[in-house]
């Protein structure tokens, strides 16, 4: 595994323990979060408050399927699952797309599709 795939594994990690330290420690200061159709935030504070978004209860299950590398750009794909405080559990398919920058993760695209 490579040091860019290493570090999406421990940010996925984070994700599925709600570890915002473990997360935040593989994104660049100025980090940018597009979830595409919903919100964008920049800056690892801005990111620290999407880690438990208070729409949300729990962590997610998340289930990465596949990786893809091409130089400062890791893409995953997969299957999650999650709990909303108002309309309860979810499942959903992602897809994200991690740009790196000195090491770190400058930019996430992500790309969410609920599922039935």
């Amino acid at each position: 595994m490579t040091a860019q795939r290493d570090l999406v594994a421990q940010y996925f990690d984070g994700f599925r323990t709600s570890d915002h330290a473990r997360i935040l420690a593989t994104l660049t200061e100025d980090v940018e979060w597009v979830i595409h159709g919903h919100r964008t935030t920049h800056g690892k504070r801005d990111f620290d408050g999407e880690i438990e978004n208070p729409a949300f209860t729990g962590s997610p299950t998340l289930d990465v399927q596949r990786v893809y590398e091409d130089g400062a750009t890791v893409i995953t794909t997969g299957e999650g699952r999650g709990t909303t405080v108002d309309h309860g559990p979810f499942r959903f398919a992602f897809n994200d797309l991690f740009t790196f920058r000195d090491g770190l993760i400058a930019r996430v695209d992500s790309y969410l599709v609920p599922l039935g």
